[in-house]
């Protein structure tokens, strides 16, 4: 038999053995949003694949090499099920990165659809001015992120307070090898937070992100020691067909102590976790514009309250506004956490360390998990409930051959 011929068996041989399947998901409990479904595809699942739902809407499909396949639900109202064919999809439709992570002057950029959603910084030595001092001066951290807008809604170096830098997380009051550090505050050269490595980056036409280590040293030592080990895992997702445009991606931080001695986090009002916002929102009172789970908007009555999600946003440039919800995982330590408002600048932090003491043990890592959505126009607080209740309960895929 010819070459040709034999390749037309091989598809067809394939094609007669894949089989259709259903998926459902059942009823939800409440209004969820940006679900991020997983499930494992079927070896005899037609490969590539597609899913529609009952109205024969197209939802993009990404499967990875062990099976793992994942999509995104926008919307699922309180009560209602949804169901969805997984078929064969149209050979004639290559399947594109929608979501792109490549790098880009420097720095590690994630655009979807060809706009820009964040940029990860890998060039320690790209600063926005001189006069910048050494010490604080560093790479291994989220800024700028973008709203669907296009619009940048945090800042990195900022005037008042430098060792500020868009989404990061370094801890603050330290205690390692019975000495006082600090990872946070690098100005006061006790300690520092160093990029190590980008290990990896991907595309795909449901999420695309990277993974990057980096490294907690203490300098109050007679000499540098590395305290803590660091891995960001990053995911952005392509939140197609939401009634109301935003970006959506997913943290996962992963802190293991380098040595056998543990690290010592003393109760302290702040650290772990940092989102500063928009230059132009700097200043105290209604400059910027806070909004809690609970409901809270004063940020002076807000702080220290325990909170399962926090807003930050204000006007932008060219008008508008827009801003950043920063859900916790339900499974974080001590969650809810308890958030850090300060008073007159546009930065919050999630600190656990505030209902007292605990420690990073060898051989125990410790791991926090964040969902980001960011939008423009003014916060939606059930959207925004909806959108925590999407990340923290995800409907569960039920899968039957059709």
């Amino acid at each position: 038999m010819r070459p040709a011929l034999v390749l037309l068996a091989l598809v067809a041989t394939a094609c007669a053995a894949a089989r259709d399947y259903r998926l459902t998901l059942a009823p939800a409990p409440s209004d969820r949003a940006g679900q991020v479904i997983t499930f494992t595809l079927p070896a005899d699942a037609p490969k590539p694949a597609q899913l529609r739902d009952a109205a024969g809407r197209a939802f993009a499909l990404q499967a990875a090499a062990d099976g793992t396949a994942r999509f995104i639900v926008p919307w699922q109202k309180a009560g209602e099920a949804l169901s969805f064919t997984l078929a064969a999809a149209s050979p004639k439709a290559p399947i594109e990165p929608a979501v792109v992570a490549a790098p880009a002057g420097g720095h590690l950029r994630v655009s979807i659809g060809g706009q820009p959603v964040l940029v990860f910084r890998l060039d320690r030595e790209d600063l926005p001015r001189p006069g910048i001092p050494r010490e604080i001066v560093r790479a291994g951290y989220v800024h700028p992120v973008f709203s669907p807008s296009g619009k940048i809604v945090t800042d990195d170096y900022a005037p008042n307070h430098a060792h500020h830098h868009g989404i990061w997380a370094p801890w603050t009051k330290v205690s390692f090898q019975g000495r006082a550090t600090d990872f946070w505050n690098m100005q006061d050269k006790k300690g520092a937070e160093e990029l190590v490595a980008l290990d990896r980056s991907w595309s795909g036409p449901v999420h695309g992100g990277f993974s990057a280590r980096l490294k907690s040293v203490d300098l109050s030592a007679p000499a540098p020691v590395t305290a803590l080990h660091t891995t960001w895992e990053l995911t952005a997702y392509d939140l197609a067909g939401a009634a109301r445009p935003a970006r959506l991606f997913d943290l996962t931080v992963t802190h293991t102590a380098a040595s056998q001695d543990p690290l010592v986090l003393p109760e302290y009002h702040y650290g772990g976790f940092g989102f500063r916002g928009a230059g132009g929102w700097n200043g105290p009172g209604p400059v910027a514009n806070f909004l809690t789970s609970e409901g809270e908007t004063d940020r002076i009555k807000g702080n220290n309250t325990r909170v399962r999600w926090c807003y930050l946003g204000g006007a932008v440039e060219g008008g508008g506004l827009a801003g950043t919800a920063t859900l916790g995982h339900p499974g974080n330590f001590r969650a809810p956490q308890p958030v850090r408002l300060h008073p007159n600048m546009p930065y919050f932090s999630l600190v656990p360390q505030q209902l007292g003491e605990f420690r990073i043990e060898p051989g125990t890592p410790y791991v926090t998990r964040y969902r980001f959505v960011v939008a423009d126009g003014a916060p939606d607080r059930a959207l925004l409930d909806a959108y925590w209740q999407g990340y923290a309960q995800p409907a569960t895929a039920k899968i039957e051959a059709r």
